[in-house]
């Protein structure tokens, strides 16, 4: 009899076991002649070596469409060991990747679909847009999509640490409390795709890193996708400090709102300057965003609109006043 550790180096053992333990328990009925016995993220088998062979194979089938899906069913077990397609597989849909809940994250809009053919295609892209159309959603999507993938080996988020009105000192706690705020929108994201043990997991063997833009300094970041968002906070020394770390087998986006700069008046936008100089280089790409892409509640649309029109109508009224 041949004994044999099994290990879920990728999967979430919560959904890979089922509710229940459900999943294994039919595992154990698919696989009688073996003995299994499953804890933490290990699976212990004992067994005749060609029963076994096919059980490790049969698990490691299972293990990638959880890891796909982020989640596993009865029904999906049967269809995956006959070699039949899920449901998901069968349907069609072009999702990116899959939340903890099974939905399908999609790019919405033309321009996020743009995003994305623009990700396949070039080393950087800068995604300019108002709030809620996704920039940030879709970017991290698409950077978990090549994590699972095992096109790159980590995964880098990063924010300038900019007061927003409030001011960083009066904060309770020690650094990491007080900048932690400021990358919530980050950890938000990487909740809604990557179950939440396993995601802390990735972040305690730096698989996944969230720092703020400072923390990039004298860095190279290799075998990585490296996203830097709310750009539009950056001054031109701190976004060429973060463009230059860019080493091999890198990706690179920069999302920015620049309607909601927070630097001082007197301080230039280091993204808009970035979006000058580099409007021409190949190999970088650029996305631009509006109102029609807003993906968050319909109402956000409609503030957005009126923001605007009162911008506008301030511009205009300022200029006339300059004239006369």
């Amino acid at each position: 009899m041949t004994e044999k550790h099994i290990i879920l180096e990728q999967a979430d053992p919560v959904l890979f076991y089922g509710v229940g333990n459900a999943n294994m328990q039919m595992l154990k009925a698919l696989h009688p002649k073996l003995r299994i016995v499953a804890r933490s993220n290990v699976i212990k088998v004992m067994g005749d070596e060609a029963e076994l062979e096919v059980f490790e194979d049969n698990v490691s089938r299972l293990e990638a469409h959880c890891v796909e899906y982020n989640s596993l069913s009865e029904e999906d077990i049967v269809h995956i060991l006959r070699g039949e397609k899920t449901g998901r597989e069968s349907s069609g849909q072009t999702a990116i990747v899959f939340s903890v809940s099974g939905r399908p994250i999609m790019a919405r809009s033309e321009n996020q679909q743009r995003l994305v053919k623009a990700f396949d295609e070039k080393d950087m892209v800068f995604v300019v847009g108002p709030a809620g159309s996704g920039k940030t959603y879709t970017s991290i999507a698409l950077a978990v999509r090549a994590l699972k993938q095992k096109q790159v080996r980590r995964l880098i988020l990063s924010r300038p640490a900019v007061e927003a009105g409030e001011k960083l000192g009066f904060l309770p706690g020690d650094m990491r409390d007080k900048i932690d705020p400021y990358l919530q929108p980050l950890y938000d994201a990487l909740e809604d795709m990557i179950p939440r043990i396993k995601l802390q997991e990735m972040m305690e063997q730096n698989v996944i890193q969230i720092a703020p833009l400072a923390f990039m300094r004298g860095r190279t970041l290799n075998d990585a996708i490296v996203i830097l968002d709310e750009a539009q906070n950056t001054t031109p020394a701190q976004i060429k400090m973060f463009l230059t770390r860019m080493g091999q087998n890198t990706k690179m986006i920069i999302t920015g709102d620049l309607t909601q700069i927070d630097l001082p008046r007197t301080q230039k936008c280091g993204l808009v300057e970035a979006l000058h100089i580099l409007e021409d280089i190949e190999g970088i790409g650029f996305i631009h965003l509006n109102e029609k892409d807003i993906v968050r509640h319909r109402l956000v649309t409609r503030i957005v609109n009126a923001y605007n029109k009162y911008e506008q109508h301030t511009s205009n009224d300022n200029e006339s006043i300059n004239k006369n």
